[in-house]
């Protein structure tokens, strides 16, 4: 049974959490620009039993409250330890996408008892990624622009299907512009490379022929820096492989949760 909760944080801000199954703690975080929906497609072909899944809209996207003024890292990983708080989630996996990743990252460095395993789709390395000028201006200014974030799209991802393009755009309209502006410099920022050798649990990170994060460059920035880590390369997709390919990625989360 699929579960719609409200999340309180600590700074008043109420996060909208859908939680499905009973077992093993998933949680999945979405990236910049997203909603918690944006795993939607592939979970049609995860393997949920015996899990439990937990689908947080990050402040200021979705259903949750757009009144927020920080959005750094440290406060959205906060959000998510209220969030596994209210599901009485005592260890979860983690399972990021891109800036989600990085939280996921966030998350096993500053908290490591709260995390089991790290699976990183694409992630925003912990140094950060800074971006030239003109790809800066467009993404930090795109809020409400379906032609700009159509544009962003069309630079990060290989094989989107036009109907799923138009599905993520209608969630990327869902975003607050305090969210693209604030957490856009946050992940542009990162700032927590140091503390990857904190990292105790195991990451796996899933890279791609993403054109702003390729395999050897997570590999350098992140999986040669924690204990546990190693990396699969999925061909053919770009920066939303959950939604490029579905069913390839689904499986491969499967069997990282197996194995976890």
């Amino acid at each position: 049974m699929v579960q719609q909760i409200s999340v309180t944080t600590s700074d008043g801000q109420e996060l909208s959490v859908r939680v499905e199954g009973e077992g093993d703690a998933i949680l999945f975080v979405h990236g910049w620009m997203m909603t918690g929906a944006v795993w939607d497609s592939m979970f049609l072909t995860l393997d949920g039993r015996g899990r439990k899944i937990i689908v947080p809209d990050q402040r200021g996207t979705g259903a949750s409250t757009r009144t927020a003024t920080d959005y750094s890292l440290a406060r959205h990983a906060a959000d998510l330890i209220a969030v596994l708080d209210a599901t009485n989630t005592k260890e979860a996996i983690v399972v990021g996408h891109s800036m989600g990743g990085q939280l996921a990252l966030y998350l096993a460095a500053h908290y490591p008892e709260r995390v089991r395993a790290v699976m990183a789709l694409n992630p925003v390395p912990p140094a950060g990624l800074p971006l030239p000028p003109d790809a800066a201006g467009l993404f930090r200014t795109s809020a409400g622009d379906r032609g700009k974030q159509g544009t962003i799209l069309g630079l990060a991802c290989k094989s989107l299907s036009e109907d799923e393009k138009s599905r993520i755009l209608d969630l990327a309209g869902a975003v607050a512009p305090a969210s693209i502006e604030g957490a856009f410099d946050a992940w542009v920022a990162g700032g927590f490379e140091d503390k990857l050798s904190l990292v105790k649990a195991s990451v796996l990170v899933l890279a791609t022929e993403d054109p702003f994060l390729p395999p050897e460059f997570l590999k350098a920035s992140i999986v040669s820096k924690v204990a546990r880590g190693r990396l699969v390369h999925l061909k053919g997709a770009g920066h939303y492989p959950q939604c490029e390919k579905p069913e390839e990625t689904a499986a491969l989360v499967d069997a990282f949760l197996a194995s976890a």
